[in-house]
């Protein structure tokens, strides 16, 4: 059997070596499409604390973002994301899907392999004229392979694994793109909740200190000192106070149980500790626009599916060309057992077909004309993705600069409250004013150091956003290196 297989084998490896050395390829020239992509950021024009131009030796934040506000709290709530947040499983599941998929398209270069064993009896009708074997029962043994391979010539199977394997990457940045739009959603809600508590100190201690005020007007009310509308003033005073108290409960509880769903824990069952610390701004360096191309995951995944509609045009180019299919028949088959596994019980076939679509009343142009659409569709979502993450870029670069503005006047502010409210506290004493000049300085010195605190928070927060949109230390090395490790697989 060999021997017979050795000469057809040798001349169908030449023709097919021959065919797929002269296939034509149906794929595309890609180019990254074009995007506009300023010279430097407006918002760097002047230095605010929190952010820098990079110069040339600043790369990505080292190791995970967060850790530039050097909160150990957080770093440990972050660690949890990737474990249990169901975003990001979900994102996980995806990317693996992407990937199986390729794995399925690598696949069609492979020829198929079937095997398989047989037994049946079959009787014919005696009433069948002119048939040997007619009114008799036939047993039949047979087992067999057959083995079928499409070469392929004008890159079908190619275009195919070019977009499933684009398409693994675009994947891959998704799943970049939801670790850190997560990561920055905790970081946010974990800071917010920080500022809430520094407010229910600063409410707390406010609280303390009218109640203590109150219980001195009522002791001055008893001695004949003062009015009623005093005690009035005090009493009104402290209640308002106990209810924004009240209120920053309400806003902690919330922010505590959005953070416990974004590490993955029923709400129920997860509790921060109250702390009162600051946070320090980070030193983020900017870099220059065309870096953000570069570092933004979502940017990435954008491009990655421009290049996989460009893959899908070639797929439908392909359509217009025929297939080529070459399959091998053997085995063995005999009417009674014994002889079964003899030379004379061998069959064999083999073959080549040819064929292609002559008409299809106008199918496959208008598969192509969609798959260029679709590209054109690729190309505008990958240019308002570059464009939104600029966007993001300056919208956090000016509310920095404006907000470090921002603070200095408020410090200013809340000092002259402080120092007003002293000043009142003394003349009160003195008996000259009255106490309603004095609650009015209190609550001017709490609202202004409420507010110095809530722009601090902005800060903060503007500063994680800016990490955000800046890609929080992604490189598109990470996603180049990663594919190119699948296509070698």
């Amino acid at each position: 059997m060999l021997t017979l297989f050795h000469p057809f084998a040798r001349r169908s490896a030449a023709i097919v070596t021959a065919c797929a050395l002269t296939a034509c390829s149906t794929l595309p020239t890609y180019h990254q499409p074009e995007a506009a992509v300023p010279a430097q950021y407006a918002g760097a024009g002047a230095a605010a604390p929190g952010w820098r131009v990079a110069v040339p030796a600043d790369t990505e934040p080292p190791g995970p973002w967060w850790t530039l506000f050097h909160d150990a709290e957080l770093d440990q709530l972050e660690a949890r994301v990737d474990v249990s947040n169901q975003t990001v499983a979900k994102a996980v599941a995806q990317l693996q899907a992407a990937r199986a998929m390729l794995d399925y398209q690598r696949a069609g270069y492979a020829p198929t392999v079937t095997a398989g064993a047989a037994q049946s009896r079959t009787r014919l009708s005696q009433n069948v004229l002119g048939h040997s074997l007619a009114g008799k029962t036939v047993p039949d043994y047979s087992v067999g392979a057959t083995a079928s391979w499409e070469p392929d010539l004008f890159g079908r199977v190619k275009d195919a694994t070019v977009y499933a394997h684009d398409n693994a990457q675009a994947s891959e940045a998704d799943l970049q793109a939801v670790r850190l739009s997560v990561a920055s959603d905790l970081a946010t809600d974990y800071f917010d909740l920080r500022s809430l508590d520094r407010q229910k100190k600063l409410l707390d201690d406010s609280v303390t200190a009218y109640a203590a005020a109150l219980s001195i007007v009522q002791q001055q009310l008893k001695d004949g000192a003062i009015d009623a509308s005093a005690v009035a003033q005090a009493q009104t005073q402290l209640e308002s106070t106990r209810s924004q108290d009240t209120d920053i409960d309400v806003q902690r509880a919330q922010l505590q149980h959005a953070i416990a769903t974004l590490i993955g824990m029923p709400a129920s069952s997860f509790a921060l500790a109250s702390e009162v610390k600051s946070v320090a701004l980070p030193q983020i360096p900017t870099g220059v626009p065309s870096q953000l191309l570069e570092r933004r995951p979502d940017i990435a995944a954008a491009e990655r599916r421009v290049a996989a509609a460009n893959a899908q045009i070639g797929e439908a180019r392909a359509a217009y060309y025929p297939d080529l299919t070459l399959s091998a028949t053997a085995g063995l088959e005999s009417t009674f057992f014994a002889p079964w596994l003899t030379a004379p019980s061998l069959f064999w076939s083999l073959g080549a077909q040819l064929a292609g679509t002559l008409f299809d009343g106008g199918r496959r142009h208008a598969a192509l004309q969609g798959a260029n659409a679709q590209y054109d569709s690729a190309v505008a979502d990958y240019r308002q993705t570059v464009l939104t993450a600029f966007q993001q870029v300056e919208d956090n670069l000016s509310t920095l600069t404006t907000l470090a503005s921002e603070a200095d006047s408020q410090q200013r502010a809340t000092s002259a409250a402080e120092l007003s409210l002293k000043l009142t506290m003394n003349r009160y004493q003195a008996g000259a004013v009255s106490y309603l000049d004095v609650v009015t300085a209190q609550t001017i010195a709490l609202t202004n150091e409420r507010t110095q605190e809530l722009i601090d928070a902005r800060r903060v927060d503007a500063s994680v956003q800016l990490l955000k949109a800046l890609g929080g230390g992604w490189s598109r090395t990470s996603l180049d290196e990663s594919g190119n490790t699948a296509a070698a697989t």
